[in-house]
């Protein structure tokens, strides 16, 4: 990818990890971390780790019987330590909260955008998303880890042809006047522009989350985001078609 250029105009700023403007973390993508899962993966993007996991139910919700079409839906978690302070467990609080509720949300209203429910058949594909370490971007990380694990469940069981498209996320933002790509919970938590972005693997949007933290954006600003977002997902959707690929144990 070329250097991609400042918003305003301006000189590029150093990053704290010495990545390029257009650069995303590092990848550490490990298929079958765990053995009982029908699909699983370890997603590692810098020092954010996340592990997707993906199992196929005979059964589906019973709003759905006898429509000859599946389901799919996801729930996802941090780990008590996978932050700087202990995250209380859903269960100790009696209810998930509002943010968990809204990401496991997004993840599946993410994958579900390239499902083929008819070839999916009345099954429904469960997807768990357990956030090991946070450094930003886990959501991201989730969907995009999800996608692998989805795939190679369904694969094990003759039904990839159930996931027709592939879908990713990553995240951009402006930090000091610059437009950057997969923000560190550093930079995120400098940004004056959050914004995360899912897409498919051939550049169509599936949801766009913009903030302005602190002075609002540009149109012009926005374009250049979104073009740094599909950019970051076409790399992504690289490793994900590598991982896809291997042989199942």
């Amino acid at each position: 990818m070329t250097a991609t250029p400042t918003p305003t105009g301006g000189e590029p700023v150093a990053r704290h990890d010495g990545r390029r403007a257009d650069e995303l973390r590092a990848l550490d993508v490990l298929p079958d971390f765990l053995e009982q899962p029908h699909g699983c993966v370890l997603w590692s993007q810098g020092k954010t780790r996340v592990l997707c996991t993906a199992t196929v139910e005979q059964d589906i919700p019973r709003w759905l019987r006898g429509k000859g079409r599946g389901w799919m839906t996801a729930e996802y978690s941090l780990l008590p330590a996978s932050t700087g302070e202990r995250t209380q467990r859903g269960v100790s609080r009696g209810r998930p909260d509002g943010r968990t509720v809204e990401i496991q949300r997004l993840i599946g209203r993410a994958l579900r955008a390239v499902c083929d429910f008819e070839a999916l058949g009345e099954r429904t594909l469960w997807l768990d998303c357990d956030v090991l370490q946070a450094d930003g971007g886990t959501r991201c990380a989730a969907i995009t880890g999800a996608y692998v694990a989805a795939y190679r469940a369904l694969d094990r069981f003759g039904l990839s042809k159930a996931l027709p498209g592939s879908v990713a996320a990553v995240s951009v933002g402006i930090v000091g006047g610059e437009a950057l790509l997969d923000l560190d919970y550093v930079e995120d938590s400098q940004a004056d522009t959050d914004m995360n972005v899912v897409m498919t693997a051939d550049g169509r949007l599936v949801e766009v989350q913009a903030t302005a933290e602190r002075d609002p954006f540009s149109r012009d600003e926005l374009d250049a985001l979104l073009d740094l977002a599909a950019a970051g997902v076409g790399e992504l959707a690289d490793a994900q078609r590598a991982a896809c690929a291997l042989p199942l144990p």
